[in-house]
């Protein structure tokens, strides 16, 4: 079955993401496993044969969990008896994803529940049509965002829990400071300790009820998480104050500690509820790029247009798009023309202009004209579609400097217990004997300042936030990992041909030489070279026709390998090639041999043109730099890091390209093969090296470097082919990278700075006794929430060139 990916529910801290990726890692033919807790999501590699989604499920169940499942109903046609239903039962219980499915012979209906992250309803209906059936959508119950409906019904308890407790707790607070400050004024039922007990009961056990039933699940399944420590800490004062309420006389003791446990529980409500908020902001980034995509296509259906749902759309169907209008999905013109804006796709502004031939990108947006495509790419294969996987997984993925934070995690609250139970033991027996009431505050102070949340949101938040930011900016992260290690790198590697260059010769100079006049000379070479298959023909006469000439159709053309062509152009004699050539056609040129020279030592290929046996002139023709190159790689090297150029050119073009755009490291006249074994060359002497191509011919050095970069169009990049993808063929995107992964360091840095600050400053101050249990809760509340308010100042990161400051 391989990867598959499951949302969660359930989890309250990152104890409880460690307690199931370790017994998931336990199931039978689960190779690996990985759960984030701030996305709630498990990713799961399953052997082919040994587990099934099933074990899985159950085993998150066991655990006191849940797996966020999608439902859909199929109606089907074409089935003539139970063998039939029996075999699209089977079909689409083999599907990735498919958790159960079940067919209705009778009803002539399917009823699945899948994963909706690993397989989409169209898919499904899909695989039935390969068996030869129907089926279409009976409802529309799988459209439903079951995510997000979640995580607002999570909103919406909470909400609802806090004012319940606060409401109740209020009479509490207001006994707390009476006491405090002598407020005798206050009504005298406030002091009355059985109405106290039944404020405390109803916050302890209806609004903390979350957290009893938390702690029993994770218990029985021999876990700790929060609400172990919130139950015991609370607990512990609401225990000993109702043994003082009901049995004081008895005790001797009459001062009781209601709003301890009440108070903690309110603002530790409180505090979840902030989370839950400030966490559903982090997937800003997924639900817009999920909310591009349009809902309905226009296609050409018996002759006539007719509007129909974007998860219907065909590859091979003809969907017509008007001006102001979305694509619906990816495909090429084969009518009419238009210019689009692809700002969503690359974070470019500047709309991109389009023809017949030209590919186009599903949500982006048309702006102008209006055009005929034909689709291609539908579904989940769409451009759009792989951005949001290559997201979702991006954020999903753990990056190297969270495993100090798990494994910190996992040993956390049995510590914390532990040390709580010392500091009890201390107070009572050594620092202050006898005294149960100071020694069980203490106790229970340690218990609530304790914070593992903080420490287990502090580096996923950040990738999310970081990951999302990237993607609205045409940067693809392909995991946690990538993003840390781009703020590593000490040397960029730059293939030539596509990265700095544009990949296809232009013409650069026309030089008419004994008289002939610059339209003449172009006139005439490009005329020769129509005849021609050579690229450098072809730039030629693309040159020409660039400028508006209307070129002639040569006679008797030939093609002379490795010197160049003879043709007859309007009955003159025409040769256009190299030195050997002209030399072996009789042709006189050393008068202007060092103009010649100047040429190729531009990193241009200079070709003569002859005519009637007399040198007429000069043409020039070059792979030209990049829009951005030279900008991109001063931002580079002004962000402190060696800039590296591989190519296969001869060294005198390539350090010609170089010179044009400021790198003075040249690799060159390195074969294809031989890239990867320089990448390696160039880290064995201990540089961190990101490798930039096209993510195509590149693929073995951008696998070897430390870091790959693939740079692209958007409308042709293979999103898949390397750790970072470039949507935008621009070497700035670079630089915005590399930024982008120091800014999203920084801030991980400062998360687990401060949540390991708080719980090591926190603990011994609350276990010396100068924290009271309520300020104590209070700080646990709201450390978490300032973790994830801290990750989400990472939205505001714009990318901003250095503009001559240096790294």
């Amino acid at each position: 079955m391989g990867m598959v990916r499951l949302r969660l529910s359930g989890m309250n801290c990152a104890a409880c993401a460690q307690r199931i990726e370790k017994g998931l890692k336990q199931v039978d033919g689960v190779k690996d496993a990985r759960v984030n807790f701030a996305t709630g999501q498990a990713t799961v590699e399953l052997e082919p044969k040994d587990a099934g989604l099933e074990k899985v499920i159950k085993k998150v169940r066991d655990l006191g969990y849940d797996v966020v499942l999608d439902h859909v109903e199929l109606g089907l046609g074409g089935m003539s008896c139970a063998a039939c239903a029996q075999r699209i039962e089977k079909k689409l219980a083999s599907l990735p994803g498919v958790v159960r499915a079940a067919v209705n012979f009778a009803a002539s209906k399917a009823s699945i529940d899948y994963d909706g992250t690993s397989l989409t309803a169209q898919d499904m209906i899909r695989a039935v049509a390969d068996l030869g059936y129907r089926a279409f959508l009976a409802g529309d119950e799988a459209a439903g965002d079951r995510e997000q409906a979640e995580r607002e019904a999570e909103i919406r308890r909470q909400k609802k829990l806090f004012i319940f407790a606060a409401v109740l707790s209020l009479p509490l607070v207001l006994y707390m400071f009476g006491e405090m400050l002598h407020w005798m004024w206050l009504p005298k039922i406030i002091f009355n300790h059985y109405f106290q007990f039944g404020l405390a009961t109803a916050v302890q056990f209806v609004a903390g009820g979350q957290f009893y039933r938390d702690a029993y699940r994770t218990l029985k399944s021999g876990g700790a998480n929060m609400s172990v420590l919130v139950a015991l800490g609370t607990t512990a004062a609401y225990a000993y104050s109702t043994a003082v309420t009901f049995f004081g006389k008895t005790l001797g003791r009459s001062d009781v500690y209601f709003e301890t446990g009440a108070i903690v529980i309110t603002l530790i409500i409180l505090g979840r509820l902030l989370e839950a908020i400030a966490k559903g902001r982090t997937f800003e980034a997924i639900k817009k790029l999920m909310g591009l995509a349009p809902k309905t296509a226009r296609v050409i259906r018996d002759g006539r247009e007719v509007d129909i749902p974007v998860a219907e759309v065909q590859v091979g169907d003809i969907v017509v798009v008007r001006p102001g209008e979305k694509i619906p999905v990816d495909g090429i013109i084969i009518e009419g023309a238009s210019a689009v804006d692809e700002s969503m796709l690359t974070g470019e502004s500047l709309p991109v202009d389009k023809g017949v031939g030209d590919t186009v990108v599903g949500a982006t947006l048309n702006k102008h004209g209006a055009f005929k495509f034909r689709a291609e790419k539908v579904g989940r294969d769409t451009v759009l579609s792989q951005i949001i996987r290559v997201v979702e997984e991006a954020q999903g993925s753990k990056a190297p400097i969270q495993r100090l934070a798990d494994v910190i995690s996992g040993y956390f609250v049995p510590a914390v217990v532990a040390v709580a139970v010392l500091t009890f033991f201390l107070w009572y027996f050594f620092l202050d004997p006898g005294n149960f009431t100071r020694a069980l505050i203490n106790f229970t102070a340690v218990l609530v300042i304790a914070c593992p949340c903080a420490l287990g949101l502090a580096t996923p938040t950040s990738i999310m936030v970081g990951t999302g930011k990237g993607a609205e900016n045409g940067i693809l992260f392909k995991g946690g990992e990538y993003l840390e290690k781009a703020h590593k790198l000490q040397a960029i590697v730059l293939d030539k041909t596509g990265t700095i260059t544009r990949g296809e010769p232009r013409l650069t100079d026309v030089l008419p030489l004994n008289g002939f006049t610059r339209e003449e000379v172009l006139f005439l070479a490009a005329s020769a070279e129509r005849g021609s298959e050579h690229p450098l023909g072809t730039a030629v006469v693309a040159g020409a026709e660039e400028e508006g000439l209307a070129l002639a159709t040569p006679s008797d053309f030939k093609a002379i390998p490795g010197q160049g062509v003879s043709a007859r152009v309007n009955g003159r004699d025409v040769r256009i090639g190299n030195r050997r050539l002209l030399n072996e056609s009789g042709v006189d040129f050393a008068q202007f041999e060092e103009e010649l020279t100047r040429l190729e030592n531009e990193g241009k290929t200079a070709m003569l043109l002859a005519v009637d046996g007399r040198l007429a002139g000069m043409v020039a023709v070059a792979d030209t730099v990049k829009e951005h190159a030279v900008e991109g790689i001063a931002e580079i090297k002004r962000l402190g890091l060696k800039v590296y150029m591989l190519t296969g050119d001869n060294r005198r073009t390539a350090d010609a390209i170089a010179r044009q755009v400021g790198i003075e490291e040249v690799l060159a006249e390195v074969l294809p093969e031989e890239k990867a074994r320089k990448v390696e060359e160039l880290k064995r002497q201990g540089l961190t090296v990101g490798m930039v191509g096209d993510g195509i011919n590149d693929a073995p050095a951008l696998a070897v470097a430390d870091v790959g970069f693939a740079i692209g169009t958007g409308t042709d990049v293979a999103i898949e082919a390397a750790d970072i993808t470039l949507m935008r063929g621009d070497l700035r995107g670079i630089a915005a990278a590399i930024q982008l992964s120091r800014a999203t360091m920084r801030n991980i840095k400062e998360n687990l700075f401060w949540a390991l600050a708080y719980n090591t400053l926190g603990i011994p101050v609350a276990a010396a006794g100068l924290l009271s249990p309520v300020i104590a809760g209070a700080a646990m509340a709201f450390s978490s929430v300032s973790v994830v308010t801290n990750a989400l100042r990472l939205r505001r990161w714009r990318y901003r060139p250095l503009a001559g400051k240096t790294a």
